[in-house]
Protein backbone atom coordinates (compact mmCIF):
# COMPACT_ATOMS: atom_id res chain seq x y z
CA UNK A 1 0.00 0.00 0.00
CA UNK A 2 1.48 3.13 -1.08
CA UNK A 3 1.95 5.90 1.22
CA UNK A 4 2.58 9.53 0.31
CA UNK A 5 0.62 11.62 2.91
CA UNK A 6 1.04 9.50 5.90
CA UNK A 7 5.03 10.01 6.36
CA UNK A 8 4.67 13.71 6.41
CA UNK A 9 1.73 13.93 8.23
CA UNK A 10 3.44 12.13 10.92
CA UNK A 11 6.84 14.53 10.87
CA UNK A 12 4.66 17.47 10.82
CA UNK A 13 2.58 15.91 13.87
CA UNK A 14 5.55 14.91 15.96
CA UNK A 15 7.35 19.05 15.05
CA UNK A 16 3.86 19.55 16.63
CA UNK A 17 4.37 17.62 19.31
CA UNK A 18 7.83 19.08 20.05
CA UNK A 19 6.64 22.16 19.78
CA UNK A 20 3.87 21.73 22.58
CA UNK A 21 6.63 20.53 25.24
CA UNK A 22 4.48 17.23 25.20
CA UNK A 23 6.06 14.84 27.13
CA UNK A 24 5.42 10.68 26.34
CA UNK A 25 5.15 8.34 28.77
CA UNK A 26 5.30 4.56 26.06
CA UNK A 27 5.16 1.24 27.62
CA UNK A 28 4.56 -2.22 25.92
CA UNK A 29 5.37 -0.86 22.10
CA UNK A 30 7.36 -4.13 21.71
CA UNK A 31 4.10 -5.99 21.28
CA UNK A 32 3.05 -4.16 18.00
CA UNK A 33 4.86 -6.63 15.69
CA UNK A 34 6.58 -5.18 12.90
CA UNK A 35 5.31 -6.65 10.19
CA UNK A 36 1.81 -8.69 9.30
CA UNK A 37 -1.51 -8.12 10.55
CA UNK A 38 -2.79 -6.53 13.66
CA UNK A 39 -5.34 -5.07 15.34
CA UNK A 40 -5.05 -2.29 17.87
CA UNK A 41 -8.06 -2.02 19.90
CA UNK A 42 -8.06 1.42 21.68
CA UNK A 43 -10.11 3.56 24.50
CA UNK A 44 -11.50 6.39 23.66
CA UNK A 45 -11.26 9.64 25.64
CA UNK A 46 -10.41 12.61 23.35
CA UNK A 47 -10.94 14.46 19.53
CA UNK A 48 -6.93 13.52 18.75
CA UNK A 49 -7.12 9.69 19.66
CA UNK A 50 -6.56 8.84 15.94
CA UNK A 51 -3.06 11.22 16.25
CA UNK A 52 -1.43 9.57 19.43
CA UNK A 53 -3.51 6.19 19.01
CA UNK A 54 -1.22 5.11 15.99
CA UNK A 55 2.19 6.68 17.66
CA UNK A 56 1.93 2.90 19.29
CA UNK A 57 3.09 1.32 16.27
CA UNK A 58 5.52 4.34 15.47
CA UNK A 59 8.34 2.08 16.99
CA UNK A 60 7.57 -0.62 15.09
CA UNK A 61 7.83 1.32 11.90
CA UNK A 62 4.10 0.84 11.44
CA UNK A 63 1.52 2.82 10.20
CA UNK A 64 -1.99 2.74 11.43
CA UNK A 65 -5.16 2.44 9.46
CA UNK A 66 -8.09 3.45 11.69
CA UNK A 67 -11.49 2.73 11.48
CA UNK A 68 -13.21 6.06 11.61
CA UNK A 69 -17.39 7.27 11.41
CA UNK A 70 -18.55 8.49 7.80
CA UNK A 71 -19.09 11.60 8.71
CA UNK A 72 -15.30 12.55 8.57
CA UNK A 73 -15.16 11.14 5.61
CA UNK A 74 -17.88 13.41 4.31
CA UNK A 75 -15.70 16.81 4.59
CA UNK A 76 -14.26 17.91 2.06
CA UNK A 77 -10.69 18.17 3.87
CA UNK A 78 -10.65 15.60 6.78
CA UNK A 79 -12.18 13.17 4.09
CA UNK A 80 -9.37 13.65 1.63
CA UNK A 81 -6.48 13.64 4.11
CA UNK A 82 -8.64 10.42 5.81
CA UNK A 83 -8.84 8.92 2.17
CA UNK A 84 -4.84 9.49 1.71
CA UNK A 85 -3.88 7.74 5.00
CA UNK A 86 -5.90 4.72 3.45
CA UNK A 87 -8.00 4.75 7.12
CA UNK A 88 -11.26 2.94 6.81
CA UNK A 89 -14.76 4.65 6.69
CA UNK A 90 -17.17 3.51 8.74
CA UNK A 91 -21.14 3.87 8.64
CA UNK A 92 -22.51 3.11 11.78
CA UNK A 93 -25.64 1.82 10.08
CA UNK A 94 -24.44 -0.69 7.96
CA UNK A 95 -21.41 -1.95 9.14
CA UNK A 96 -20.57 -5.19 6.67
CA UNK A 97 -18.59 -3.13 4.28
CA UNK A 98 -16.37 -1.65 7.00
CA UNK A 99 -16.33 -4.87 8.69
CA UNK A 100 -14.94 -6.65 5.39
CA UNK A 101 -12.61 -3.96 4.36
CA UNK A 102 -10.99 -4.24 7.74
CA UNK A 103 -10.46 -7.74 7.48
CA UNK A 104 -8.71 -7.25 4.12
CA UNK A 105 -6.08 -4.74 4.98
CA UNK A 106 -5.21 -7.10 8.05
CA UNK A 107 -4.77 -10.18 5.82
CA UNK A 108 -2.76 -8.09 3.53
CA UNK A 109 -0.68 -7.62 6.75
CA UNK A 110 -1.63 -3.82 7.62
CA UNK A 111 -2.15 -2.50 10.86
CA UNK A 112 -5.70 -1.21 11.60
CA UNK A 113 -6.92 0.71 14.36
CA UNK A 114 -10.63 0.40 16.30
CA UNK A 115 -12.37 1.93 19.15
CA UNK A 116 -14.26 -0.67 20.21
CA UNK A 117 -16.47 2.21 22.79
CA UNK A 118 -17.07 3.52 19.10
CA UNK A 119 -17.77 6.62 20.44
CA UNK A 120 -15.85 8.98 23.01
CA UNK A 121 -16.12 8.29 26.95
CA UNK A 122 -17.28 11.07 28.99
CA UNK A 123 -16.44 9.53 31.95
CA UNK A 124 -12.77 8.49 30.66
CA UNK A 125 -13.89 5.25 32.00
CA UNK A 126 -14.02 2.64 29.34
CA UNK A 127 -17.99 2.15 28.13
CA UNK A 128 -19.53 -0.87 27.07
CA UNK A 129 -17.69 -2.63 24.07
CA UNK A 130 -18.86 -3.51 20.42
CA UNK A 131 -18.22 -7.20 19.60
CA UNK A 132 -16.96 -5.57 16.37
CA UNK A 133 -13.16 -6.09 17.59
CA UNK A 134 -12.78 -9.67 17.89
CA UNK A 135 -15.07 -10.83 15.38
CA UNK A 136 -13.22 -8.80 12.51
CA UNK A 137 -9.60 -10.07 14.17
CA UNK A 138 -10.82 -13.82 14.07
CA UNK A 139 -12.07 -13.35 10.93
CA UNK A 140 -9.09 -12.42 9.37
CA UNK A 141 -6.81 -14.51 11.77
CA UNK A 142 -4.91 -11.91 13.39
CA UNK A 143 -3.94 -10.64 16.73
CA UNK A 144 -5.50 -7.34 18.81
CA UNK A 145 -3.73 -5.86 21.28
CA UNK A 146 -5.11 -3.71 23.90
CA UNK A 147 -4.08 0.05 23.71
CA UNK A 148 -4.69 2.80 26.05
CA UNK A 149 -4.28 6.59 25.98
CA UNK A 150 -3.91 8.86 28.74
CA UNK A 151 -4.03 12.62 28.55
CA UNK A 152 -4.83 13.62 24.92
CA UNK A 153 -8.73 14.18 26.79
CA UNK A 154 -6.59 17.25 28.01
CA UNK A 155 -6.19 18.62 24.50
CA UNK A 156 -9.56 18.14 23.17
CA UNK A 157 -12.84 16.47 23.92
CA UNK A 158 -16.31 16.79 24.89
CA UNK A 159 -17.86 19.14 27.18
CA UNK A 160 -14.44 21.12 27.58
CA UNK A 161 -12.63 23.55 25.66
CA UNK A 162 -9.62 23.06 23.96
CA UNK A 163 -6.30 23.14 25.84
CA UNK A 164 -3.18 23.11 23.74
CA UNK A 165 -1.17 24.57 26.56
CA UNK A 166 2.42 23.05 26.74
CA UNK A 167 4.17 20.85 29.04
CA UNK A 168 1.37 18.18 28.79
CA UNK A 169 1.70 14.50 29.47
CA UNK A 170 0.63 11.65 26.89
CA UNK A 171 0.21 8.56 28.07
CA UNK A 172 0.32 5.04 25.75
CA UNK A 173 0.03 1.37 27.10
CA UNK A 174 0.29 -1.71 24.66
CA UNK A 175 -0.89 -4.58 26.33
CA UNK A 176 -0.05 -8.10 25.83
CA UNK A 177 -1.84 -9.80 22.40
CA UNK A 178 -4.64 -11.60 22.51
CA UNK A 179 -5.93 -14.41 19.75
CA UNK A 180 -9.85 -14.31 19.19
CA UNK A 181 -11.16 -17.26 17.47
CA UNK A 182 -14.82 -15.79 17.02
CA UNK A 183 -16.37 -18.82 18.77
CA UNK A 184 -17.55 -16.79 21.84
CA UNK A 185 -17.67 -13.06 20.43
CA UNK A 186 -19.29 -11.94 23.77
CA UNK A 187 -17.22 -13.67 26.12
CA UNK A 188 -13.90 -12.57 23.89
CA UNK A 189 -15.30 -8.98 23.73
CA UNK A 190 -15.80 -9.32 27.60
CA UNK A 191 -12.09 -10.47 28.43
CA UNK A 192 -10.82 -7.87 25.92
CA UNK A 193 -12.20 -4.85 28.12
CA UNK A 194 -10.99 -6.36 31.30
CA UNK A 195 -7.52 -6.66 30.14
CA UNK A 196 -8.16 -3.02 28.62
CA UNK A 197 -9.64 -1.74 32.37
CA UNK A 198 -6.77 -3.32 34.10
CA UNK A 199 -4.31 -1.83 31.71
CA UNK A 200 -6.23 1.82 31.85
CA UNK A 201 -5.88 1.84 35.35
CA UNK A 202 -2.02 0.93 35.16
CA UNK A 203 -1.30 4.15 33.07
CA UNK A 204 -3.52 6.07 35.60
CA UNK A 205 -1.74 5.26 38.10
CA UNK A 206 1.38 5.80 36.86
CA UNK A 207 0.61 9.25 35.33
CA UNK A 208 2.22 11.92 37.04
CA UNK A 209 0.68 12.86 39.69
CA UNK A 210 1.01 16.53 39.73
CA UNK A 211 -0.60 16.29 36.43
CA UNK A 212 -3.83 15.58 37.42
CA UNK A 213 -4.62 16.77 41.43
CA UNK A 214 -7.47 15.46 42.97
CA UNK A 215 -10.88 17.12 41.28
CA UNK A 216 -9.30 16.94 37.81
CA UNK A 217 -12.24 17.23 35.40
CA UNK A 218 -9.85 14.75 32.97
CA UNK A 219 -10.24 12.18 36.23
CA UNK A 220 -12.16 9.79 36.61
CA UNK A 221 -14.62 10.01 39.65
CA UNK A 222 -13.08 6.61 41.46
CA UNK A 223 -9.75 8.43 41.02
CA UNK A 224 -10.54 11.26 43.42
CA UNK A 225 -11.81 13.31 39.91
CA UNK A 226 -14.71 14.78 38.90
CA UNK A 227 -15.53 13.74 35.50
CA UNK A 228 -18.70 12.44 35.10
CA UNK A 229 -19.57 8.52 36.28
CA UNK A 230 -20.62 6.11 33.59
CA UNK A 231 -24.20 6.42 34.49
CA UNK A 232 -23.82 10.36 34.07
CA UNK A 233 -22.14 10.23 30.69
CA UNK A 234 -25.01 7.80 29.51
CA UNK A 235 -27.33 10.02 30.30
CA UNK A 236 -25.36 13.38 28.34
CA UNK A 237 -25.04 10.60 25.97
CA UNK A 238 -28.39 9.88 25.25
CA UNK A 239 -29.27 13.69 25.15
CA UNK A 240 -27.11 14.35 23.28
CA UNK A 241 -28.45 11.68 20.73
CA UNK A 242 -31.78 13.08 21.04
CA UNK A 243 -30.50 16.47 20.43
CA UNK A 244 -29.24 15.39 16.72
CA UNK A 245 -32.05 13.69 15.81
CA UNK A 246 -34.27 16.66 16.97
CA UNK A 247 -31.47 18.80 14.22
CA UNK A 248 -31.87 16.44 11.61
CA UNK A 249 -35.40 16.29 11.86
CA UNK A 250 -35.80 20.09 11.97
CA UNK A 251 -33.06 20.42 8.53
CA UNK A 252 -35.14 17.58 6.76
CA UNK A 253 -38.62 19.73 7.56
CA UNK A 254 -36.84 22.96 6.82
CA UNK A 255 -35.69 21.42 3.20
CA UNK A 256 -39.35 20.47 2.13
CA UNK A 257 -40.63 23.58 2.81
Amino acid sequence: MRDITYPPIILTAKTAFKALGMNFQMTGTEHVPRSGGVLLACNHIGYADFVFGGLAANPSGRMVRFMAKREIFDTPVAGAVMRSMHHIQVDRGDGLDSFNEAVRYLKDGEAVGIFPEATISRAFELKEFKSGAVRIAAAAGVPVLPVIMWGTQRLMTKDHPRDFSRGKTIALSVGEPLHPTGEDAVGETRELKARMSELLDQTIANYPAEEQPPGSWWLPAKFGGSAPTLEEAARLDAEEKRERAAKKAAKRAAKKK
